[in-house]
């Protein structure tokens, strides 16, 4: 029993604290985006030869810098009136503070309806935006029907960094108008949603406050990606935990009296398989620090992050508010004390059906639902995840995307990010020499244009420029020929900017192989701790596998035949498992851990057909809500984050519907007391 004193000030100092955590993170928000990294080098790890070359390259001066290429064209011929305005927009365009002339306008010969010069801009994301942006300003006072772009490495990382410009309002509109219509659905209640949601929002306060000092003290490299799925993780998990929380205050309200006791049972019933599934999150998040790729490995702490703020916003500031507000939290359908926490929904309503057939129908019901999962599973062949270019990855049209459409049709697709090839001085000509054989490359030379070769430390830096655009993957393939026919000659490293994409591809296809055995071995073991059983998590776990193999096998049919998506990143289907194992298993402990307790009192088969019973509506809501809030990625026009939002959407559905409410139910009481082998509960 609680004091009086403990039920206003513990709650008082708890909503205080949290409501200072939200003054320092709210104005917080909007400046995350200025600490991202947004570059492919920034994503490698030392050991990647692209960013040995990018290392060797601060030798050379201005290597460092970032090429863009801005291309004019009009159709028909450029004229001499032509020929003197893209001088005079150049001449401005070199006035620009961080733009530097890398090389002379050159018209196409072919056809003479383009030109193009090479830039060298600033590598900061943050200052690399603002100058792009200025350039293009130029342009304005062009003569009509001439057209100019700012394409290359340069213009598509700018572009890529503006997708990310509304991250801020945009995502976090959409996401807390999703949630909050889905909440005011489940509760009836005008003020249990704005408690949720005030809840997810100062968990999101807390998780950018720490993300963003880790991030500007370079502990953590954050980018735009891991931004959007921070802010929808924390939303997602604080409302799930939160919809947990407060389902079983509901049943203890009417459990007891005293607003204070049920609250105490509420939390020391909840805290459990809540923290429990925090912690599975957390740990299948952490695994992400085994990638090669820093990106990868610095997206599991970010989000590890946001699923702690969400555990701590859920379990201290969201009951210190119901400890406020007592039973009128859930008005006008404030819950009574009758000491019984059933209610005729639970004993009459839809779960209670579906229960009652899982108990009459077992086995049918889990072959017929497994049967349902391999019928998705075998579209999976069909996923194409083995890379895309990084013009394909916006699904809007941008002016570097248009610019490198113009470059491909009068120029060498690679104009511009040519690859940089380091090798001993003395091997420079026969390098030359092969790298102008190699098949793909239209042209090679030492960097010094017209002289002798720079150099550095007995290095010298040679370029080649590709016949195919820089990011095409027939371009990621002339780069490996690279490497494989000159390595072995002057200790030779390949590297620039579609070497850089190469390695992000190869780092992420080995980050699969590593990172997906240990997720599910480190899950393996948190179920096992929990459940005090071997059998019932080697199921748990087989069903969420079997789901997330369905769902990208239907992903794949989506994405290839409606979407006419150009395929996915390597990295897509690895943080698909991620989120989609560590959250499918997120649902199957919230029903399992109240499986076991029901067990305890009235066997396994009685405790699997009443925790289904009690647990249904609202694990089905946290589901809903979380799909939703992944679902809202798909505002930002990027592919990467179109699919997440689609893939952890889906899969989270059919966890919830199909394998936490029907498959796992029924083979718990199919199998019978066996799950809990080598224990037992009854």
């Amino acid at each position: 029993m609680t004091t009086n004193r403990t039920r206003w000030l513990l709650p008082g100092l708890l909503i205080v604290a949290w409501l200072v955590v939200g003054g320092i993170g709210g104005p917080l928000q909007g400046q995350l985006s200025s600490v991202q990294t947004n570059d492919n080098a920034s994503f490698l790890p030392e050991s990647a030869e692209s960013t040995r070359v990018s290392e060797l390259q601060k030798g050379f001066a201005d290597s460092t810098a970032l090429p863009g290429v801005i291309v004019f064209e009009r159709a028909g011929g450029l004229t001499a009136p032509d020929r003197k305005a893209m001088g005079d927009a150049l001449a401005e365009v070199y006035g620009i503070p961080g733009v530097k002339r890398a090389s002379p306008l050159q018209v196409s010969t072919t056809d003479n309806e383009a030109a193009q010069a090479v830039v060298l801009l600033p590598t900061g994301g943050k200052q690399l935006r603002p100058v792009v942006n200025q350039i293009r300003e130029t342009f304005v006072g062009l003569p009509q029907g001439l057209a100019a772009h700012v394409t290359g490495p340069g213009g598509l990382i700018a572009d890529f960094t503006a997708a990310f410009g509304g991250i801020d309002g945009l995502l976090l509109g959409v996401t807390a108008a999703v949630v909050a219509l889905i909440l005011v659905a489940v509760y009836r209640s005008p003020i249990l949603p704005l408690v949720v949601l005030l809840t997810a929002g100062l968990a999101l306060c807390l998780a950018v406050t720490v993300v963003y000092l880790m991030a500007k003290g370079n502990v953590l490299t954050l980018n735009g990606q891991s931004q959007g799925i921070l802010f929808i993780l924390v939303f997602g998990a604080a409302t799930d935990y939160a919809l947990l929380l407060i389902s079983r205050l509901r049943e203890e309200l009417r459990r007891h009296e005293s607003v204070g006791t049920a609250m105490w049972a509420a939390l020391k019933a909840a805290a459990g398989p809540i923290g429990a599934s925090a912690g599975t999150v957390v740990a299948g998040l952490l695994c992400l620090l085994l990638s090669d790729l820093r990106s990868n490995s610095s997206l599991g702490p970010v989000a590890a992050i946001g699923i702690v703020a969400s555990l701590l916003s859920a379990l201290t500031f969201l009951p210190a508010v119901l400890m406020a507000f007592g039973r009128a939290a859930f008005w006008p359908f404030r819950p009574t004390h009758t000491g019984d926490a059933t209610t005729d929904d639970k004993q009459n309503g839809i779960w209670a059906r579906v229960s009652g057939a899982v108990g009459r129908k077992p086995r049918l019901i889990w072959i017929v639902s497994t049967l349902v999962l391999l019928i998705g599973v075998g579209f999976l062949p069909q996923l194409k995840a083995s890379g895309v270019s990084q013009s394909e990855l916006f699904l809007t049209e941008v002016d570097s995307v248009t610019g490198q459409d113009v470059l491909a049709r009068h120029f060498p697709g690679g104009t511009g990010s040519p690859a940089v090839l380091i090798t001993d001085a003395g091997s420079a000509q026969q390098v030359i020499r092969l790298a102008k054989e190699t098949e793909g490359v239209a042209d090679a030379g030492p960097r010094a244009a017209g002289g002798a070769p720079k150099t550095v430390d007995g290095k010298v830096e040679i370029n080649a420029v590709l016949k195919d655009a820089a990011d095409s993957p027939a371009a990621l393939d002339t780069v490996q020929r690279l490497r494989d026919r000159t390595h072995d000659i002057g200790g030779t490293l390949v590297g620039g900017p579609t070497a850089n994409q190469l390695d992000v591809r190869t780092s992420a296809l080995h980050d699969r192989k590593v990172i997906i055995p240990v997720v599910l071995l480190v899950i393996f073991l948190i179920l096992a701790l929990l459940l005090r059983a071997l059998l019932a998590p080697l199921l748990l776990i087989a069903t969420v596998v079997l789901s997330f193999a369905a769902t990208l096998g239907v992903s794949a049919l989506v994405f290839n035949h409606i979407l006419g998506f150009p395929g996915a990143d390597p990295s897509v289907p690895l943080f698909a498992f991620v989120f989609l194992v560590a959250l499918g298993i997120d649902y199957n402990i919230f029903l399992m851990t109240r499986v076991r307790e029901e067990a305890f009192r009235h066997g396994t088969r009685e405790g699997a057909l009443r925790g289904l019973r009690v647990t249904g509506g609202v694990i089905t809501s946290a589901g809903v809500v979380l799909a939703a809030t992944f679902a809202a990625l798909s505002v930002l026009p990027i592919l990467f984050l179109a699919q997440i939002a689609f893939l952890v959407a889906f899969g989270v559905l059919l966890d919830t519907l199909l394998v936490r409410s029907l498959l796992v139910p029924a083979l718990t009481v199919d199998i019978g007391r066996r799950v809990w082998w080598p224990g037992r509960v009854d």
